[in-house]
């Protein structure tokens, strides 16, 4: 049966398949550390006004609060960074396959932490789900494909290495998170908004501070123009502002291993959007692992 956090998780997806082609320019042009800081700096600015807007501050209990923290740290601070680092070296397509494995992480994580457990149709639609991602991503490139976005930028091995490092930081947030929300939903409730403001504002500091330690890699790489500043706006408040709340609110009710699964088709979703951008429909491999997806996350989304 179709619920409300299977439709959060698909929603988040899309917001992250749009927010990782958004991402190219610009995390090109300042750098993975500088954009995640200007990212999370202006996004946050967002969040809070409306966080005082509508008092939803009064729901975050101190202990609620430094458990969002960590789960920021984690899967802002060091899981984004290290996805647009990815990004940057290995073009969006690439770097959305190894995110997609966060999905893999947090079934295994769920199970093994929290014990959760899946019927044996929901087993066989997250199986197909993943392979079908992973299918649209690895054969969705043409031979001849020779656009900047298909290129290789600085070390092949550091760029898969990064992606890696981005997908278990984002199953391990998921899962530190997840007591939060779901104590939301028999007591008072952390509002969703107020719950990604916390994780943003805490990554935002935490990359100040690298920033004034000195620590090269934070710096600039090229001056910020109002054109590539307007681009690392939009992809924050689409990526985090509504893909990351869209999370939280489906953590409430749903197991951390599903709503990692369902949002782990962004990939495929994807593909759509660089068909659009490249004026060149993916290969056919690609909608194999499409078709695959679909299948799949029916089969979830029907037990």
């Amino acid at each position: 049966m179709l619920v409300l956090y299977d439709l959060l998780a698909l929603g988040a997806a899309a917001c992250w398949a749009t927010s990782s082609l958004l991402a190219f320019t610009p995390v090109r042009h300042l750098g993975a550390f500088a954009f995640t800081r200007w990212r999370m700096a202006l996004v946050a600015v967002v969040l809070w006004t409306i966080v005082v807007a509508t008092g939803s501050w009064r729901t975050l209990a101190w202990d609620a609060s430094a458990t969002l923290a960590l789960s920021g740290m984690v899967g802002i601070f060091i899981g984004d960074t290290a996805l647009f680092g990815a990004t940057s070296r290995l073009g969006p397509r690439r770097a959305s396959v190894l995110f997609a494995t966060h999905a893999a992480f947090s079934a295994f994580l769920g199970f093994v932490v929290l014990g959760e457990r899946m019927a044996l149709q929901t087993a066989v639609g997250a199986a197909l789900t993943v392979a079908g991602v992973m299918s649209a991503i690895v054969l969705g490139r043409h031979k001849d494909e020779q656009h900047a976005w298909e290129s290789n930028h600085g070390s092949l091995k550091v760029g898969v290495a990064l992606g890696l490092v981005a997908a278990f930081c984002q199953a391990l947030s998921t899962l530190i998170a997840k007591p939060v929300m779901s104590a939301a939903a028999a007591g008072p409730a952390v509002d969703p908004v107020a719950a990604s403001a916390v994780r943003v504002s805490v990554a935002c500091a935490a990359h100040l501070l690298v920033l004034w330690l000195g620590v090269p890699a934070a710096r600039v790489h090229n001056k910020p123009t109002v054109r590539v500043l307007a681009q690392t706006a939009l992809n924050g408040l689409v990526g985090i502002g509504l893909g990351m709340t869209f999370i939280m609110m489906a953590l409430r009710h749903g197991d951390v291993g599903m709503v990692a699964i369902l949002s782990s088709v962004s990939p495929v979703l994807v593909l759509p959007l660089l068909w659009w951008q490249l004026g060149r429909a993916p290969a056919p491999g690609a909608w194999v692992g499409a078709a695959l997806t679909v299948v799949g996350t029916g089969l979830i989304l029907l037990r």
